[in-house]
């Protein structure tokens, strides 16, 4: 337990920085929306594909990866649809339980992936991402379709943003990179290895940035259900679906990482432009990230 609750303290304090500068309004302007874009489609894929291209994982380590996930979010999808018959919530407000029970927030992610399991770890929970994130979008695309759309979804465009998101590109060049083991010349190195050691910090930091804790007034039954679900049933479930299929070590400590993580700070986006319930989207993502806080070291410390 101390050595995951030390290695976890330097991600979230560097979240609450970033919700501490931003409250102050430092440094002032509209930096924190303007870093969070240099963070995702500069920051996160140039360590994206240094880290990748390093790494030497073996083969197996990509189907195993995919089958695990594939248990994971059809398995959560099933017992949303339970909750869904269950509580009877009304469109909106079922697709927003939805994404904050089954999406996953990947700066987090990725920081504490490399703090607690080292450039091993954080490679293959980049795989994991790359695998996860274009599953997910179709997932919450296709709830939003069936209980909470307004108007018609362009699937071509659905596809094309996955197809196009950076953390995909920086992902699939990164493994060719490993795959054929190209390496990097030192110039190269010398570009990507100090925009690598400030992905990190910079995207917790805008995690932070982005929390309104002012949605979480007046806390609720689905908020309840969801922060419930993700962090605490969807690792326990991630860890059980892994003894199942007899996999173990490095990746049931990923997958489970990834299953404890607070949902995604882009979930509000989707929610507010596909007719979620957008509020109560904003309560679920900031209520979940300082939840966190005190569950991931828990549940890795007794899944792990």
């Amino acid at each position: 337990m101390p050595m995951v609750v030390q290695a976890l303290i330097p991600v979230f304090v560097l979240i609450m920085l970033g919700h501490g500068l931003r409250r102050v309004d430092f440094p002032g302007g509209d930096f924190w929306p303007r870093a969070e874009r240099f963070t995702y489609y500069v920051l996160f894929p140039a360590m994206l594909v240094f880290k990748l291209g390093q790494a030497r994982l073996p083969p197996s380590a990509y189907g195993d990866t995919a089958m695990l996930i594939l248990a994971m979010l059809l398995a959560m999808t099933l017992v949303l649809v339970a909750a869904q018959w269950l509580w009877g919530w009304s469109g909106p407000v079922f697709s927003s339980v939805y994404q904050g029970a089954i999406r996953f927030n990947s700066y987090v992610g990725l920081a504490a992936g490399g703090m607690l399991l080292g450039d091993d770890g954080l490679s293959l929970t980049a795989i994991a991402v790359a695998i996860m994130v274009p599953l997910l979008n179709l997932l919450c695309i296709l709830m939003f379709a069936l209980v909470a759309g307004r108007e018609q979804i362009n699937l071509a465009a659905v596809i094309r943003a996955i197809v196009t998101n950076p953390l995909i590109v920086g992902s699939v060049i990164g493994v060719l990179w490993s795959y054929f083991q190209v390496g990097f010349h030192p110039l190269l190195a010398g570009i990507l290895e100090p925009l690598s050691n400030l992905a990190l910090p910079m995207g917790l930091m805008c995690v932070g940035a982005g929390l309104q804790l002012s949605a979480l007034r007046g806390g609720s039954v689905p908020f309840i259900v969801s922060s419930a679900l993700k962090l605490v049933a969807f690792p326990l479930m991630t860890a059980g679906l892994a003894w199942m299929l007899g996999l173990e070590g490095l990746l049931v400590q990923v997958a489970v990482l990834l299953a404890a993580l607070p949902t995604a700070t882009s979930a509000y986006i989707l929610a507010r432009q596909l007719g979620g319930d957008a509020p109560l989207m904003a309560g679920i993502i900031s209520g979940q990230t300082l939840l966190a806080m005190v569950s991931i070291p828990v549940l890795l410390s007794l899944l792990w």
